[in-house]
């Protein structure tokens, strides 16, 4: 094993999604020598990037990677092919850029019908100006006011939101004329910019710096003006080593073009994903630390969440849906209850406009013609309801593979969420409404592995992200995450991010 350079980087940040990213940026004006390691490379701008056949139908993006979940009794497993992507900007390349705040109740405990949230370790407030600094760096098109349930905001959005094409208006006013609350979703896209390349959505769309504000093209691309910051592409990170004193972390291994190399960091940021985070802190076990790195509580791995999700399409032969991109606004009407002093159900957002061919993917027997009959009469929402956390519900490694154990929680009240979705909509002139639950191969809201809290008993992180176990050792990115809440985690990760880059800054750099 190599050591990669006579002079070691006083920080190492592993993964360069939306956590590794955000804080790369925060820490930029430090002047800490500072070397992102990412697994993967930058996307090239191919005509697959806007072939929805490419996409939906062959998968040309989805990895080369299998996780795997047990089965049965006999200690048996079943493979199955994840939606994580590995690249520059992580699986923000490919994500929807909604950029919503949690909710301010959300930061509270909160009652659902199959369990508790429990309470953050700090209230929404002590996030909210680092929600500002987030939404502008990810230069956000919203407009705060007319979402019932939205918290304070002490700055305005930098942009109004993106413009809602006339099919999608006619719907959302039919809605509101109805009693419903539709607002405009926050939005990390310059439309305009997107629009000249393809005519295309950009939800589940890459990225090759089009219009999507994705970690690479804003965070990223302001933490790499500054020369003390660094990128690897093509460096698979494959363990973490800890030092005499059994504390702190010594080196991070890795592999490039098949050699290895070994750095020792005054500080460690892994911020690869939620899954690998917690796999990696799994495979660096050693005999003080047999559990796994970070992981005296036991709870590396455990308290995994995904967002319960379902697609929903409203069809009607009377209506004409001539949009291109579609996802504009949002339904907070029966987040905080159902609508009838009832538990919370969760959020409703369009999705991005779903032609046949991506309709295609899920029904490969449908003529293609009769798909984008379909399509052609239909709007698609996405429902999404909390998934609590669940010790349980965990990650766990078998020397190189991933186990996905993923108990659902809170599953009726998505059920109700969509049962109520399905009403709205036909009273609003859709009289065929069909759902589609999404399944653990799109785990694209994975979160809650390493979280934080204020217990080391039952946290592996503190208030700051740092290893109660390892006082050189950050995890930022979502596995941080205390709970799933019913909305996009991104811009809560990121706004964390700058929160943690600034302590980091003003506590460890200053020696």
């Amino acid at each position: 094993m190599s050591v990669s350079s006579s002079k070691q980087p006083d920080i190492v940040i592993i993964g360069s999604g939306i956590g590794g990213a955000t804080i790369a940026s925060g820490l930029a004006a430090s002047g800490a020598d500072i070397l992102i390691l990412e697994a993967g490379g930058h996307l090239p701008d191919r005509p697959e990037n806007r072939d929805q056949a490419a996409i939906f139908q062959r998968g040309f993006f989805r990895p080369d990677e299998f996780w795997y979940e047990k089965s049965g009794s006999a200690g048996g497993y079943t493979a199955f092919n994840p939606g994580n992507y590995y690249n520059v900007g992580g699986n923000s390349k490919f994500y929807g850029a909604v950029l919503l705040r949690y909710r301010a109740e959300d930061f509270e405990e909160m009652q659902h019908r199959e369990g508790v949230s429990p309470a953050w370790p700090f209230a929404y407030e002590e996030l909210e100006p680092w929600y500002c600094e987030a939404e502008q760096l990810y230069q956000v098109r919203g407009a705060a006011g007319d979402d019932p349930t939205e918290p304070f905001h002490s700055q305005a959005y930098a942009f109004p939101p993106v413009p809602e094409e006339p099919a999608i208006a006619k719907v959302r006013a039919r809605l509101k004329a109805n009693g419903l609350q539709p607002f405009s979703l926050p939005l990390g896209v310059d439309v305009e910019r997107w629009l000249r390349k393809a005519k295309t959505p950009w939800d589940a769309h890459p990225n090759c710096d089009d219009g999507k504000m994705d970690a690479e093209t804003t965070a990223l691309a302001k933490a790499l003006q500054h020369s003390n910051i660094r990128l690897q592409t093509g460096a698979r990170v494959t363990k973490l080593n800890t030092a005499a004193d059994d504390r702190h972390i010594e080196s991070v291994c890795y592999v490039k073009d098949g050699t290895e190399h070994r750095l020792t960091p005054k500080l460690v940021i892994l911020s690869a994903g939620a899954v690998q985070s917690a796999a990696l802190l799994l495979r660096s076990a050693n005999a003080q630390h047999v559990q796994g790195l970070a992981n005296s509580s036991g709870q590396v791995g455990r308290n995994f969440m995904n967002h319960n999700a379902s697609a929903v399409l409203a069809v009607s032969p009377w209506y004409k849906n001539t949009s291109v991109y579609q996802k504009t606004f949002g339904l907070n009407d029966f987040y905080l209850s159902d609508g009838e002093g009832g538990a919370p159900l969760g959020n409703v957002q369009l999705l991005g406009r779903i032609s046949g061919q991506i309709l295609k993917a899920s029904l490969p027997q449908v003529p293609l013609w009769m798909l984008n009959k379909l399509s052609a009469h239909a709007i698609d929402f996405y429902a999404m309801s909390e998934d609590l956390p669940h010790p349980d519900s965990r990650i766990m490694v078998d020397g190189e593979r991933i186990i996905m154990q993923w108990q659902r929680t809170n599953w009726q009240a998505h059920l109700d969420l969509v049962k109520k979705l399905k009403i709205v909509l036909k009273a609003a002139g859709f009289p065929l409404v069909l759902s589609r639950v999404f399944d653990k191969r799109t785990p694209s809201h994975q979160c809650g592995t390493v979280r934080m809290g204020s217990d080391p008993a039952q946290a592996p992180l503190d208030v700051f992200c740092r290893a109660y176990d390892h006082p050189n050792l950050f995890v930022v990115d979502a596995s941080f995450l205390p709970t799933s809440a019913a909305v996009n985690p991104a811009l809560t990760i990121a706004a964390q991010a700058l929160r943690v880059a600034a302590h980091i800054s003003a506590k460890d750099l200053q020696s």
